[in-house]
């Protein structure tokens, strides 16, 4: 991944829906809104990146809530970029947040799923370094 190409600190990198049948709901994205569904090797099952009419590079994830993703909500999950996820997680602490689960290695960075302290869930995403 070039730098250029690297999400900003601060902004939404990415996005994924994790739900029960992530095929059913890459249907329903793909005839409301016309994105479609190129299948992702989980292991075992397939989860999906939702490319946008016209494009070639995915907008957003469905996925399944099974794996990795098994104990996160059905809900939209956006990841906001960090510098540093380790000092963001202490920050998060300190906050009155609540960091749930574990730090996880996304292939492209590192993330975990935090929640503010209202209640919001959320994930942190730090961009692998060079």
């Amino acid at each position: 991944m070039s730098e250029q190409s690297k999400p900003a600190v601060g902004t939404v990198g990415w996005m994924d829906l994790t739900v029960k049948d992530a095929v059913a709901v890459k249907d329903f994205y793909r005839d409301v809104v016309g994105w479609k569904g190129v299948g992702l090797d989980m292991g075992g099952y397939e989860d999906f990146l939702m490319i946008p009419p016209g494009s070639e590079a995915p907008a957003a994830g469905v996925c399944h809530a099974r794996g990795p993703n098994a104990d996160l909500p059905a809900a939209w999950l956006v990841y906001i970029t960090v510098e540093d996820l380790d000092r963001s997680l202490e920050r998060v602490t300190a906050m009155g947040g609540k960091v749930r689960g574990q730090i996880r290695d996304g292939g492209m960075g590192r993330y975990c799923v935090i929640e503010d302290p209202s209640g919001a869930v959320s994930a942190l995403f730090e961009s692998k370094k060079a």
